[in-house]
């Protein structure tokens, strides 16, 4: 019989493979293992803990293994963070367990004879991590989870949902808790604060680096924290079915806490459950989806009966929220490159009760159907650097020399909409990323090749404030 860290070891060694996001994975693998709702629940915290955390768990195995990490063999190196993780960041699991059931799981991956060594390891990792909190980060000390502050400055109370673009320059009161160890691991912050960052919030270095340059200590250490928090469930009420509040009235009946979000659609759970077992599921009452992702569409403001073109529609978030705002009226040519993410979009379309779109398979975008639109959505494929906490293997798949791919491709799919939409048509251009290079530099870059081409709005949203990151542009072309 398959245990919960079993499977969590079984998705990990998937992800490395970039078969898809980890949540596709999870939601892929735990449909058919028969686990138990709180045994899912654990998997999830397993493998997203580990995954948000890898650069912080190496820095704490590192001393205790002879060898370079890179030279110790896959499977094994997930079984160590795995135990690791329960050891450092889990705290209703105790110490013992965390080895005892790691060192097991060496017989389910084929390496039975490795369980000396996963042991070995895990025992010393479990003396130098202490029951101890402090406020203080340090090189002996792990950021363990951010503490909500007293002072406001910065805060959710107190910034808009749309910021208008530019630099991210809000330095809120950062108060976390760290743990304790029993001897230094990390770098020491007053040398190597980007090492810090790197090490501690386990990031890349490069991204490290890039934003310690772009925000400074405090907002890199808040955004740290942010990103390695799980991320709150958000749901978008399905305007075609029925009103924010008379939704809010069915969870509270089945005593499911949810406040209202600064999105009119969006509600929050307080508590983490089970998309597929909250009311309404099956009958499309609501879809989920962050209110960062919300303000695109929004901003879009699409009239019932127009004509609309989706550039980059799969998997049908944003797709699904245009054709609510349009009361299923008009049409909305929905493109991507990969069929099975297009039939994820059809899907959708049938449990939302989505009567108007129509996917279409397209090459690379620039063959998307001719036109003219009054009007397109463009959800470039970005970096994602503003979803970090919620697709947590990003920050480990992305390099630095991607960027200059990626807008290339984002400048590309962006005169391909422009290209599309009738004279005096809107185009919205958006990402999930909070790299100006991505986002309204490209939109710069556009403008300089196209006369007359507005921009009659454009707003970033912050990391934690409340919800993920990212920007969206709305572009007026010349009549």
């Amino acid at each position: 019989m398959t245990t919960a860290r079993a499977a969590a070891l079984d998705i990990l060694a998937r992800s490395h493979s970039r078969e898809g996001f980890v949540a596709e994975l999870l939601d892929e693998n735990l449909t058919r293992t028969g686990l138990s709702a709180q045994d899912r629940r654990f998997v999830t915290q397993l493998v997203f803990g580990v995954i948000r955390r890898r650069g912080t768990l190496d820095a704490l195995l590192k001393p205790f293994i002879q060898r370079p990490l890179n030279n110790v063999e896959p499977a094994l190196m997930d079984a160590l963070r795995l135990g690791a993780f329960q050891i450092a960041f889990l705290t209703h699991v105790p110490k013992h367990a965390a080895v005892h059931e790691t060192v097991e799981l060496a017989n389910h991956i084929g390496r039975g004879q490795a369980k000396g060594f996963l042991n070995g390891v895990l025992r010393r990792v479990a003396e130098t991590v202490t029951d101890e909190y402090t406020d203080a980060p340090g090189a002996d000390a792990l950021p363990f989870e951010a503490v909500p502050s007293s002072v406001t400055v910065g805060s959710a109370a107190h910034s808009d949902f749309s910021t208008p673009a530019g630099e991210i320059t809000e330095r809120p009161a950062v108060v976390g808790r760290y743990r304790k160890l029993a001897r230094p691991v990390l770098p020491n912050l007053e040398e190597d604060f980007a090492g810090y960052l790197a090490a501690g919030f386990s990031w890349p270095r490069w991204l490290a680096d890039r934003w310690l340059a772009r925000f400074g200590r405090d907002e890199a250490t808040r955004l740290g924290f942010w990103f390695n928090a799980p991320p709150s469930l958000w749901l978008r009420v399905n305007k075609l079915k029925g009103e924010r509040e008379d939704y809010r009235v069915q969870l509270a009946a089945r005593n499911i806490d949810a406040d209202t979000g600064p999105h009119p659609q969006s509600l929050r759970l307080l508590e983490g459950h089970s998309v597929r077992d909250l009311p309404g599921y099956a009958d499309g009452e609501f879809a989920v989806q962050d209110p960062s992702a919300m303000a695109v569409a929004t901003a879009l403001n699409p009239a019932p009966g127009w004509r609309v073109l989706d550039l980059c529609a799969a998997p049908g978030g944003k797709t699904t929220h245009l054709a609510e705002l349009m009361h299923n009226r008009g049409r909305i040519v929905a493109c991507d490159i990969e069929a099975k993410r297009l039939d994820t979009v059809a899907t959708l379309c049938r449990r939302l009760g989505v009567s108007n779109v129509e996917p279409v398979l397209v090459k690379d975008g620039t063959d998307a159907p001719a036109g003219p639109f009054d009007a397109a959505l463009v959800d470039a494929p970005c970096s994602n650097t503003g979803v970090l906490g919620r697709r947590p293997e990003v920050r480990w798949r992305v390099q630095p020399g991607e960027f200059e791919y990626l807008i290339r491709l984002q400048t590309k799919l962006l005169f391909a909409a422009l290209d599309r939409v009738k004279p005096g048509g809107v185009v919205v251009y958006s990402t999930c990323s909070i790299e100006p290079d991505e986002n309204e530099n490209v939109v710069k870059g556009v403008r300089r090749g196209i006369k007359g081409l507005k921009v009659e709005a454009e707003g970033y949203a912050i990391p934690g404030k409340p919800a993920d990151g990212g920007y969206w542009a709305r572009l007026r072309k010349p009549g």
